[in-house]
């Protein structure tokens, strides 16, 4: 099965202000169960100024899930922060901030 990764963007675009949702579940929404890391190769190929929310997309354990490049998981902390999504522990509360579209 060829991942398409428009269709990813546009699972992650569905994601509300103020809310995230997990590489699995943008996964199923995209239409790809059970491919979850192909949904952090997507949002990892972003290029810069992307429109897709790509700091929305945590890991199942409501953390974000550490890169290999850099600072970026201070930036999408701050950037959840923004949106008003409250980090306790280094985690974000599922049952409160979870997407369920």
């Amino acid at each position: 099965m060829a991942i398409e990764r428009k269709k990813i963007y546009a699972a992650a675009r569905e994601i509300p202000y103020g809310m995230v949702a997990t590489y699995g579940q943008v996964a199923r929404m995209a239409g790809y169960p059970n491919h979850a890391r192909q949904v952090g190769y997507a949002m990892a190929a972003l290029e810069d100024g992307s429109d897709v929310p790509w700091h929305r997309v945590i890991n199942a354990k409501g953390m974000i899930s550490i890169r290999s490049e850099g600072d970026c998981e201070n930036y999408q902390q701050e950037l959840l922060e923004q949106e008003g999504i409250i980090f306790k522990n280094d985690k974000v509360s599922l049952s409160k901030y979870r997407f369920l579209g």
